[in-house]
């Protein structure tokens, strides 16, 4: 049998090279040089309690499949144990543990919310809380960003043309891109007046902000009108996430959602983990309080060089514009031995390419003070 060329991936290759010419073409790269990139936050992800953990485990004979879905004989001890430690840990009446971030949010928003509600978004939520609108039975509309007044007026305005379901308002308590908090409270009240939910995405404050790492939700966690996601693949250190909610929402994910009754479950060793990270969030409140401390000093560093402050979190958007000049920083700060990358379009708005700097516990303040200068050098250079 003889193949010849056809045209059929001409349209792939040429959506590439397009992407290509735009400085937008993203490939793999292995990892490489000190840590400004990751949402390894508490740096847990190699922790020596956390390998021990699941070291133990194996040799008791803990599988590493689950073997099949929750509703069939994957539901394990160790997810149980997970869910019940989970909901006592956040403080609330329940939890739900899924395999990953994006799933978790996908699954919640394409079950809880029904035909003839309103999902009212902040801008800049991530991508998986757009996709999950998309697939679900709601409407959804742009709420603005962070602007409870916005989000009001949105609602106000879908009731106005004649909007008559339940409201459920999406947002982030810390933005992944631009390292912003939300106003939870403004949030909270908004909910209550409109007599809607309020899902809250804790994927970068998870682990590090509220008593004990709970997160930005944790003094409204408990209420029947919040659902959060607890991502425990970034400060955790491992990987999934937790939703926790009313017991009644619960039962409906386990018994609607088809992401979930669908799906194999999480490793049991994955469960064990999380598990283990909360235990631990528990024992060492210090190591979230290093964070805080580095958090602040790179602040107030960045700032005494003449920098504009960059957010109040972990996450730092140095902000360049162009596409091919943030990939250009980028790899010149990886050349000098500084893992930070560059972040474009579409994940970023067009015109606001920039390197996302995140800080976690795998640096130091000395690492943070050599980052600062090579990052000096090389824009003071460009602009020369």
């Amino acid at each position: 049998m003889t193949f010849t060329q056809s045209n059929r991936l001409a349209p792939y290759r040429a959506a590439l090279q397009a992407l290509d010419d735009d400085g937008r073409l993203r490939r793999l790269v292995p990892r490489a040089g000190i840590d400004f990139v990751s949402n390894d936050y508490l740096a847990l992800a190699n922790a020596p309690r956390l390998r021990d953990a699941v070291t133990a485990a194996l040799e008791a004979g803990t599988p590493i499949g689950s073997g099949g879905s929750r509703s069939l004989r994957g539901n394990c001890a160790e997810h149980q144990s997970l869910e019940s430690y989970a909901a006592e840990f956040f403080g609330a009446d329940a939890a739900l543990f899924f395999a990953a971030g994006y799933v978790a949010n996908f699954a919640v928003l394409t079950t809880l919310p029904q035909r003839g509600d309103l999902l009212a978004l902040d801008t800049l939520v991530h991508a998986s809380i757009h996709e999950g609108a998309r697939a679900g039975r709601a409407d959804y509309r742009d709420g603005g960003h962070n602007d409870a007044q916005a989000m009001e007026n949105t609602i106000k305005a879908w009731r106005a043309e004649g909007g008559t379901g339940r409201v459920w308002i999406v947002v982030e308590s810390l933005y992944s891109m631009d390292g912003d908090f939300a106003p939870l409270a403004e949030l909270i009240a908004l909910a209550d007046r409109h007599d809607a939910f309020l899902i809250v995405d804790e994927a970068h404050a998870t682990g590090i902000y509220g008593p004990q790492g709970r997160g930005l939700t944790a003094p409204f966690e408990g209420r029947e009108n919040l659902i959060v996601v607890h991502t425990c693949g970034k400060a955790l250190g491992a990987a999934g996430a937790l939703v926790t909610m009313t017991q009644v929402l619960r039962d409906f994910m386990v018994n609607r959602c088809r992401p979930f009754i669908f799906s194999t479950a999480p490793s049991p060793l994955v469960a064990l983990a999380v598990r283990e990270a909360l235990m631990l969030l528990r024992d060492e409140p210090e190591r979230p309080q290093r964070l805080l401390d580095l958090i602040q000093f790179t602040h107030r560093e960045f700032e005494a060089r003449g920098g504009q402050r960059l957010s109040n979190s972990q996450i730092l958007p140095y902000i360049v514009g162009d596409n091919v000049r943030a990939m250009t920083l980028a790899a010149a700060m990886q050349a000098r031995g500084f893992d930070i990358r560059g972040i474009r379009p579409p994940t970023v708005p067009a015109g606001t390419a920039r390197l996302r700097i995140s800080l976690t516990l795998n640096v130091g303040e000395a690492e943070v003070l050599a980052m600062l200068d090579a990052l000096d050098e090389e824009t003071k250079g460009a602009a020369r």
